[in-house]
């Protein structure tokens, strides 16, 4: 049975953010090859390590992201450790199944389905180049939500989005959108362009990635994309920093920690 979504991922976010304090977002990028050994001989070691890593680090986080990728890539078994992984995350926590997918008509409708109604996440991200047909299905259910690819956080994002101009062009065109139901992701790892793109989408709730294992600034996330202390807009992922911090049988108190200490860092940067 798929997680209940009573409401919104915007309401979810929002609360988090009121009551805990927190605009950190885990990411479960639960690599089989990086699992440590003592989790191993389970019979679904990637959901035993995301249950202890969600136990160990809930009370920090803002929000949960599981990357398909890697649950993919473990087949069968990585699939039910999704799902398995979604419904042990606790239903006041937002979840965001990072899928980049982008398509049209019933293939994606097939996507939300999938991810909104099987898998109960409350958001995902999308690949937009494929324009407006991407997101249609998605603004369907209000309780959905997007995160629409803008400025990734990887060195190529030189290739396309920031060479051409293209990461300029996105975010003008999602300002038209219910920013209820639709955000952006913008690396931390470009500090040059936060601001732009900040100018450009004064409401939207950013997807920060880069943020730990790939050096970006926190302090120029901070600087440059908050909108306010009372509504910042922002969640800041941070995946391998956290949940493979250390790979012992303390690995799930060492990401509660590494969790809170960015929680904390977050919190006392804020402007």
């Amino acid at each position: 049975m798929a997680r209940i979504r009573s409401k919104s991922f915007w309401s979810k976010y929002q609360e988090r953010y009121r009551k805990h304090n927190t605009l950190v977002c885990i990411g479960l990028d639960s690599d089989w090859m990086e699992l440590p050994a003592c989790v191993r001989s389970d019979h679904n070691p990637i959901f035993t390590f995301n249950k202890a890593i969600i136990e160990a680090t809930a009370e920090y986080a803002a929000a949960y992201k599981p990357n398909l990728a890697f649950y993919l890539a473990a087949g069968v078994k990585g699939l039910e450790a999704l799902k398995l992984t979604v419904e042990a995350v606790p239903t006041e926590i937002p979840v965001i199944i990072d899928c980049k997918v982008g398509d049209i008509g019933n293939t994606m409708m097939g996507y939300v389905t999938a991810f909104f109604d099987e898998m109960g996440a409350d958001a995902i991200t999308v690949n937009p180049l494929m324009g407006v047909d991407v997101l249609k299905p998605v603004l369907q259910d209000e309780k959905n939500f997007c995160f629409a690819l803008a400025l990734t956080s990887n060195p190529s994002a030189q290739d396309f989005l920031l060479k051409s101009g293209l990461s300029t062009e996105i975010a003008a065109w999602l300002k038209g959108f219910n920013k209820k139901q639709v955000g952006a992701v913008v690396g931390a790892t470009h500090a040059g362009h936060l601001k732009e793109m900040r100018n450009l989408l004064p409401e939207q709730v950013f997807l920060i990635p880069g943020v730990g294992a790939q050096g970006g600034d926190l302090r120029a996330v901070l600087a440059n994309t908050v909108t306010s202390k009372n509504e910042p807009n922002i969640v800041v992922n941070s995946s391998r920093g956290i949940i493979f911090k250390d790979k012992t049988e303390s690995f799930a108190e060492k990401a509660g920690e590494e969790a809170r200490l960015l929680r904390n860092a977050i919190r006392d940067g804020l402007i």
